[in-house]
């Protein structure tokens, strides 16, 4: 395949292919700081199941996406309303700007790169009114890449919703590049259809003085996983990732994050949220969190909660925080799994709430604080209408 003009030099591209599979064995790196990215799916051994990064992952039902047995013979529809403030671009692989968020770190979004025709750009240019753009699978029976970029432009603040939904089977690559001292709030809803399977790669580039605000709502599909990675250009950079999943009888949610403070002085703060219920129903969240040891002044925390509400469901979780310098302003990480708390229930319950109803009132308070970091009503609505679906499937 062609590597973009602009790749980095980044270990693991086509001078270090002899030992491009390291960390892709049985054994877990010893450092994230080992992480191996290529835009090269060959440079991938094919996931087993006991791989680090797969090993939470059903991969008997990924429809080939992870052995190349999927043939990606089609394109996931992009669809971006004219606004102003916003200019939308076609454009080929060899598009300069195309990698300028991050490297694959896995097979499939390697794949993903591959296989993908066209891609689209989003330049934002300062937008006064949100921008809801829809990516909508292939069809039942299809398998699809995509690839689309949002990229700030300089001392510019900007609000986008990522919507996906339709189904089918997806392979793609989300990036996201802030340019010095931008601001970016960004939506991503998980909103497919039952059959679906979607593997997903974010790759964000956060320039100087720049601040990431990412929501990530997962609802829809049969299997959904979302890789997230964040890289910092400059100092001052700032990440705020929320994430809000809720999987019925049978679902795979699984969310991984990667959060790599490679210069001094930035800023990330995690808090990601699952409900599960129903017989199969599975969450992944797994959150790494990296400071290098040029990242002086660091500050970051991360959190995972899980809340478990009938029997027969699991939630894996699991926080890595890595630090290689003293020299930081404060770090933390922190996970807990649990079901309903009885205090809470009893304690409506001594008010003259029914059981049921009180039930419903934990989980919204549960979600709410996710919830609340959205700041359009109208989309806050639809995703608080969203889990009341949710919660009526089992009369929680």
């Amino acid at each position: 395949m062609t590597v973009p003009s602009n790749a980095p030099e980044v270990a693991g591209l086509a001078p270090e292919l002899a030992g491009a599979k390291k960390g892709q064995g049985q054994s877990p790196l010893a450092s994230a700081s080992e992480r191996f990215t290529s835009y090269d799916v060959e440079a991938f051994e094919v996931p087993g199941g006991r791989e680090e990064n797969w090993r939470f992952t059903p991969l008997r039902r990924l429809r080939g996406l992870h052995d190349g047995t999927a043939p990606l013979d089609h394109q996931v529809e992009v669809a971006v309303p004219a606004a102003d403030g916003v200019t939308v671009e076609t454009v080929g692989r060899d598009d300069p700007r195309i990698g300028e968020g991050g490297v694959p770190a896995d097979r499939v979004a390697a794949a993903a790169w591959s296989a993908f025709r066209e891609a689209t750009v989003v330049t934002l240019d300062g937008t006064p009114q949100p921008l809801t753009i829809t990516v909508t699978g292939p069809g039942e029976g299809r398998s699809a890449a995509g690839h689309l970029q949002l990229r700030t432009t300089p001392h510019t603040e900007a609000t986008v919703v990522v919507e996906r939904r339709g189904s089918g089977t997806v392979a793609d690559n989300l990036e996201i590049v802030l340019a010095d001292a931008s601001r970016l709030t960004l939506v991503v809803t998980e909103e497919w259809a039952d059959d679906a399977v979607h593997l997903g790669a974010h790759h964000a580039s956060v320039g100087r003085d720049a601040r990431l605000h990412s929501t990530a709502v997962a609802f829809g599909g049969d299997l959904v996983r979302v890789t997230e990675t964040v890289t910092y250009r400059g100092p001052g950079g700032e990440a705020e990732l929320y994430g809000l999943g809720y999987a019925d009888a049978g679902q795979h949610l699984e969310q991984r994050l990667f959060v790599d403070h490679a210069v001094p002085h930035c800023r990330s703060n995690v808090l990601y949220k699952n409900a599960l219920q129903g017989d199969g129903a599975h969450t992944v969240w797994i959150g790494d969190v990296l400071i290098r040891a040029a990242a002086e002044g660091t500050e970051t925390f991360e959190f995972n909660r899980n809340l478990v509400l009938t029997e027969r469901a699991r939630a894996d979780s699991v926080p890595n925080l890595e630090i290689e310098t003293g020299e930081i302003t404060g770090a933390g990480h922190a996970s807990a799994t649990g079901r309903f708390d009885d205090e809470q229930l009893f304690y409506l319950q001594s008010r003259g709430i029914p059981e049921d109803v009180a039930r419903r009132l934990v989980v919204r308070g549960f979600f709410g604080e996710i919830l609340s970091k959205i700041t359009m009503p109208e989309l806050r609505e639809r995703l608080e209408a969203a889990v009341e679906a949710e919660l009526a499937l089992t009369g929680a």
